[in-house]
């Protein structure tokens, strides 16, 4: 079957054509949203500041624009993320979290992000309360009075809450994670902009240096899309047991283990920790005094794309280890194995089959660490080879890694979704 004929067979199939329908929905007013400014921005200056400013030039990435516009929803999805990471970082301090998160089921799981959802809001009046502080100081919007100031953290915690709520809608509602969607649409919607870009600064005399930065990108969308769909096998077979009349298992499968099983979370994670001290030196650089002077330097340090590019890539390698520790649990497999009957062959089953998970997974995760941390920092890298900025959305390494990963889990969904409405026709 051709592409041509699964859209189309897409479109016939009722439930699935209102998913997707509801989806794009959703981004139209996710864009819409992301158009409507706060008063007072100076929107020449402001653009300046984000393509002058790497850290601030990225999350602006993850908003669709929407923070250099000083739009409603300005922080994007950043606090709700933030509130994620923080809680998964308390599982490993508080063993009753720990337990709400892994061992009690999906009400557990519930009862966790509901935990998320309360954390937002503080973090969302916080963050903005920062941005304002740091845009009022750099001139790029009008000063505030103290009455508007509460508007606007009002207006910039709500503009969060229902993005959020419109993620968990598609996650419901439609096909595919939410959150990473809305983050995809907003990625996708600054394609335009980055091509009128490219049109306008073209420069014939560069060519070879724009052919072989082509040649790059196309490889590096090779990799990866090759390490996101790497998988190790692990080889399991199902001892034989006979029920009444009937004889169940003798049958040999694998146990697919991903090269990088934190898909686009880390990078996510990664940044959203490298934003703070940048943003909170930005915010106190203009208090005067030593308190003024120390964050100077700490802004100055935190701009050094040396030290951006190593930080980056470290925090990419620990959140790698660390969210794969959280969200797999090698104990819990071999027990399950356990109880269905099912060993590797050549491993005994309990403790010694978590102890040989345990060493595959560290051994495939490592190369999945060091994939995602050389993505991350790969735009400065190829752009110091040849020479050429400009379509850095091309190998953006973060926004590249988190395109092609929704577009692959959505693509699985949909042909999940196809593939199980013909087996209910047969």
């Amino acid at each position: 079957m051709t592409w041509f004929q699964k859209i189309i067979q897409i479109f016939k199939i009722r439930d699935l054509r209102n998913k997707i329908l509801f989806v794009l929905a959703v981004f139209g007013v996710f864009r819409l949203m992301a158009n409507i400014p706060m008063p007072g921005i100076n929107a020449e200056k402001m653009r300046g500041f984000f393509e002058s400013n790497q850290l601030f030039g990225l999350l602006n990435l993850f908003t669709g624009g929407a923070l250099d516009n000083l739009s409603i929803i300005m922080l994007g999805l950043g606090p709700y993320i933030t509130a994620t990471i923080i809680l998964q970082l308390l599982t490993m301090i508080f063993p009753k979290l720990e337990q709400l998160y892994k061992e009690e089921g999906e009400q557990g799981k519930k009862k966790f992000n509901q935990y998320g959802r309360i954390l937002t809001v503080p973090l969302a009046v916080l963050q903005g309360y920062a941005m304002l502080g740091l845009f009022q100081r750099q001139q790029l919007i009008d000063q505030l009075s103290p009455a508007l100031i509460l508007n606007s953290l009002v207006t910039i915690a709500a503009g969060t809450m229902f993005l959020m709520w419109l993620g968990e809608l598609i996650s419901e509602k439609g096909i595919g994670n939410g959150v990473s969607l809305l983050i995809f649409a907003g990625i996708v919607a600054d394609f335009p902009r980055s091509i009128k870009q490219m049109l306008a600064t073209w420069d014939p005399s560069q060519i070879p240096s724009y052919l072989l930065f082509f040649g790059m990108a196309l490889i590096v969308i090779s990799g990866v899309v090759l390490i996101n769909e790497a998988r190790r096998n692990i080889p399991v077979s199902y001892a034989k047991r006979v029920r009444g009349t009937k004889m169940y298992g003798g049958v040999s499968t694998y146990l697919p283990l991903n090269i990088n099983p934190a898909g686009v979370i880390p990078i996510i994670f990664a940044l959203s920790i490298l934003l703070f001290p940048g943003m909170i030196a930005s915010f106190l650089s203009g208090t005067g005094g030593s308190v003024g002077a120390v964050a100077q330097r700490v802004g100055v340090f935190f701009q050094d794309p040396w030290v951006y590019g190593i930080l980056y890539f470290i925090l990419v390698v620990i959140f790698t280890f660390f969210y794969t520790a959280v969200t797999f649990d090698p104990k819990t497999i071999s027990s399950n194995l356990q109880k269905m009957g099912g060993f590797v062959p050549g491993i005994r089953p309990g403790s010694s089959t978590a102890n040989f998970l345990y060493y595959i997974l560290n051994r495939v995760l490592l190369i999945g660490a060091l994939f995602l941390g050389a993505i991350a920092v790969l735009p400065s890298v190829i752009g110091g080879i040849t020479g050429v900025q400009v379509f850095s959305f091309l190998i953006g390494g973060t926004s590249l890694l988190i395109v092609v990963s929704v577009v692959l889990e959505t693509m699985r969904q949909v042909k999940a979704q196809l593939e199980m409405r013909e087996y209910e026709t047969f």
